[in-house]
């Protein structure tokens, strides 16, 4: 008996667990991926400029059961895990503003800051509202009555916006200059919220779309990897040797994403320093990103055949550590959903300028002309998923909450000790390999 679609929808939300106590989580919530509980718990401790004290050494363990017994040591996870505080809404009204698309990156300082009530004693007095005292206050928050992540506010949670408001807004950050400030932006996925109930309707890409998509991926160099990955029958890899592969290959990523900024379509918009600032922050993501979609077949299929040549020794398999294991279990989970969504070219090439252009990260001299191009980019993406897979009315979403996933990945594997990263890429690529042999 075939099984229904609504169930299996359901294990696919339930596999995916909140970054701050594990528990369910719901979706994207003020940039990463969250339970209601806890985005409603951030949201009441920002909004009323909470002040937490810590009873004993401010490392509390963060678990669906034990995260009411220390708030301090929550809302230290929440602001670490990446939450952005200026995703929540100052004028009381239901809705994230979510001006980031994952995680935001703040200094060890201003947390501290954050935590000991400093930032707020700056702050003009504002009128917050204390709806988030109800976990379920919002459809919003980065996610809409869809389950669609949004980088824009809502106005309300009842009002929906026509096509036609959809698309000339849409047209504001495709078809003109970046420099162009808005003081409002209306929420732009919940007319989307009963698509579900309605057959999808044919439609074509808009132009505009269409030429910005092709010039992001005519940016891409979309050639197979030159880095050798063959080896002989019954050769047995040493750590090292494995090591200094991996090393290669990154090289070459690198020098791929390198390559890639100076084609970008945006490229002569931004300065060289900001450039230099973003690739500095994003360039593990970018790689991450290229290696779980363009390249995978390589990286899946002959850099794992290298890997199954390598054993590791007691020692490595004793001293593995409880980062490279979170690593690995978080890597095989995202490769099971980019495998399952299949991402096209297009897609791919969008997602990595929406991560790419993250105005969050510090010492950017122009954020906010990066706000209006990550803007354009992620309303050029919805596009073109809705126009090329209208059967899929969640792919938009579910892409779009890949990429905190990956920021956080990039982000933990920085505490992997090197010599770990032979038997992390071993572990991985044989559990990939052997979950897509048995589809």
């Amino acid at each position: 008996m075939k099984r229904d679609s609504t169930c299996m929808e359901d294990e696919r939300v339930d596999q995916r667990t909140c970054l701050i106590c594990g528990d369910r989580a719901t979706g994207l919530h003020y940039g990463i991926i969250s339970c209601e509980g806890c985005k409603g718990f951030f949201k009441r401790s920002i909004c009323n400029k909470r002040v937490y004290r810590c009873s004993r050494d401010k490392n509390c363990v963060m678990s669906r059961k034990q995260r009411n017994r220390c708030q301090y040591c929550r809302l230290l996870k929440c602001l670490q895990m990446g939450m952005n505080r200026k995703a929540i809404r100052e004028d009381g009204m239901p809705g994230g503003r979510n001006k980031s698309i994952g995680p935001v990156q703040i200094s060890e300082e201003e947390i501290e800051r954050i935590m000991s009530g400093q930032e707020f004693e700056g702050e003009a007095n504002m009128s917050w509202s204390n709806n988030g005292d109800s976990d379920h206050s919002s459809p919003g928050n980065g996610v809409s009555e869809s389950n669609q992540p949004s980088p824009v506010s809502t106005p309300s949670s009842s009002r929906s916006v026509e096509l036609n408001g959809f698309a000339a807004l849409r047209d504001q950050y495709i078809g003109t200059p970046v420099s162009t400030h808005y003081q409002y932006l209306p929420h732009l996925f919940s007319y989307s919220a009963h698509s579900a109930l309605m057959p999808p309707q044919t439609r074509s890409l808009d132009p505009q779309s269409h030429s910005l998509i092709n010039q992001l991926v005519s940016a891409e160099d979309l050639e197979p990897l030159g880095t050798p990955m063959l080896i002989e029958d019954g050769y047995k890899v040493t750590q090292a040797e494995l090591f200094a592969l991996l090393c290669r290959l990154a090289d070459e990523l690198l020098f791929r994403q390198i390559a890639w900024i100076k084609k970008l379509p945006f490229f002569c918009e931004l300065s060289i320093k900001d450039y230099t600032c973003l690739l500095s922050s994003t360039w593990q993501e970018l790689i991450l990103l290229s290696s779980l979609t363009v390249y995978s077949k390589q990286i899946f299929g002959d850099l794992a055949d290298v890997t199954s040549k390598y054993s590791p020794s007691d020692d490595e398999l004793h001293r593995f550590s409880e980062e490279g294991m979170e690593v690995m279990e978080r890597l095989i989970y995202l490769f099971r959903k980019f495998n399952q969504l299949k991402v096209s070219n297009e897609e791919y090439a969008c997602m990595k300028a929406i991560n790419f252009l993250n105005q969050d990260i510090r010492g950017l001299t122009n954020a906010s002309q990066l706000e209006q191009l990550n803007k354009r980019y992620w309303y050029v993406c919805q596009d073109f998923t809705e126009y090329k897979y209208p059967h899929q009315p969640n792919r938009f979403p579910d892409l779009m909450m890949c990429l905190p996933e990956i920021r956080y990945i990039a982000g933990k594997m920085v505490n992997v000790p090197l010599e770990q990263l032979p038997l992390l890429f071993k572990a991985v690529l044989h559990s990939c390999k052997t979950s897509v042999s048995k589809e």
